[in-house]
């Protein structure tokens, strides 16, 4: 889980409650994509729109009350997601960047960038 602790103690008694919307707007929308109920993943100006604020003030709020930017959150999402797919299906490595609309060599390289090992090695 995305420090699931850090987070609600960073929100704990703050009055914006964007973060928490981004965070689980993030959830569904990546569970659409796993699903195939949408294509690709969207881009950070869609999600903002989606919630009804500009790009900018997203970006300033997550940063804000997150310490990160916006993407960092969502690619950390796709991380946590990949995981649990590596560790409770038997798709292959690259059955599960197709599922993450990833090329599976980006994929590798991707998931090897946040948890410093590759899908393989993570799985064994």
């Amino acid at each position: 889980m995305i420090e699931k602790r850090i987070i609600k103690q960073q929100l704990d008694g703050k009055k914006n409650l964007l973060p928490h919307k981004y965070l689980q707007y993030l959830d569904v929308h990546i569970e659409k994509v796993v699903s195939r109920e949408v294509e690709e993943f969207k881009e950070i100006n869609e999600i903002a729109e989606d919630l009804g604020v500009s790009h900018q003030y997203l970006s300033e709020v997550i940063q804000k009350y997150l310490g990160q930017h916006p993407c960092h959150f969502y690619d950390l999402k796709i991380i946590e997601k990949a995981k649990e797919l590596l560790r409770n299906t038997q798709y292959s490595v690259a059955e599960v960047a197709r599922i993450l609309t990833y090329d599976p060599s980006n994929f590798s390289k991707f998931f090897k960038k946040f948890v410093g090992e590759t899908p393989g090695q993570f799985r064994k």
